[in-house]
């Protein structure tokens, strides 16, 4: 599970910022997790309050907020966009394999909110 090892890095990068900007408590993370990034939120969820409570100064009782960002694929043949969970790799349109992904695999620290 590396889940654990994704929310140590949020708390360093959060803990940074606090240091940064002087502040105290931070109250609420918003994390951006794309529907086909390799990270599962019921894990990141389970994680979380062990790892702020342990590891954290200012994050002791922060609320974990994550936002799915949908996985969508483009097809280079027919040039369509598609859901990219429901299809995979192969275009629902023209059926074509010359498809990329377009969003849905990332993992962004959005929105910190602190005093």
């Amino acid at each position: 599970m590396h889940e654990l090892g994704v929310v140590f890095h949020v708390i360093k990068q959060v803990e940074e910022i606090c240091v940064e900007n002087d502040l105290t408590e931070i109250s609420s993370v918003t994390l951006e997790l794309g529907e086909v990034s390799t990270v599962i939120e019921d894990y990141l969820h389970d994680v979380w309050n062990w790892a702020v409570l342990k590891k954290s100064e200012h994050m002791k009782t922060a609320k974990l907020i994550v936002e799915t960002i949908p996985a969508v694929t483009f097809c280079e043949d027919c040039q369509q966009e598609y859901p990219t969970v429901e299809f995979g790799k192969t275009c629902p349109h023209c059926g074509s394999k010359k498809t990329y992904l377009l969003q849905g695999n990332e993992f962004n620290i959005k929105e910190i909110e602190g005093c």
